[in-house]
Order: C-alpha cells, then sequence, then structure tokens
C-alpha cells in the first residue's frame, strides 16, 4: 500500500517523500535528516547524539507503528526531540 512520509526537523528542515516500502522511507529519512544534521553546524559528537537519540527511534518506530497504522487505513506520526514524522495512506 502506498503511503506518504512527511517530516521537520523543528526550525531547520521539512521535507517529504511517498512510496510503498517502510525499508526505503526509513532510509529516505535517514539520509535526508541526517545530511541536515550534518551541514547544521552541530559538532560531530553532537551529530552522533541526535541521530542515535532523536532519528534511530524514529526510523524504527515507522515499522512498528507506522506501517500497521497506513495498513489499517489511518494516518501515524510521532515526535523525538526537535523531529517530527508521518506516514499518511496514499489518496
Amino acid at each position: 500500500m502506498e503511503f506518504k512520509m512527511a517530516w521537520a526537523l523543528v526550525a531547520e528542515h521539512a521535507d517529504e517523500w511517498s512510496g510503498d516500502s517502510y525499508h526505503e522511507a526509513a532510509m529516505i529519512l535517514k539520509e535526508r535528516v541526517g545530511a541536515a544534521v550534518s551541514t547544521s553546524g552541530m559538532r560531530p559528537d553532537a551529530q552522533d547524539h541526535f541521530l542515535a537519540t532523536f532519528l534511530a527511534p524514529l526510523r524504527e518506530r515507522i515499522f512498528r507503528e507506522g506501517s500497521s497504522a497506513i495498513s489499517s487505513g489511518q494516518t501515524w506520526s510521532a515526535a523525538a526531540g526537535p523531529l517530527l514524522v508521518a506516514l499518511t495512506p496514499a489518496a
């Protein structure tokens, strides 16, 4: 089932992606948020902390909670720190 993923990194970056693979969604989120974080001016240790503390848990939740919600025709969203991710079924 195709779905749309949108995310926002508060005061820095917002983007979206559409597809039907939760694995690909998690990879896109990692790549694009990782790119925004790497150009943010944060020190490397702060970047590592951000990715482990905020991004990694949301990527895991996409598989568990997001896929379940989309499969039942519902939306799903979750936030971790300054990062918000939302999945919606494709129209």
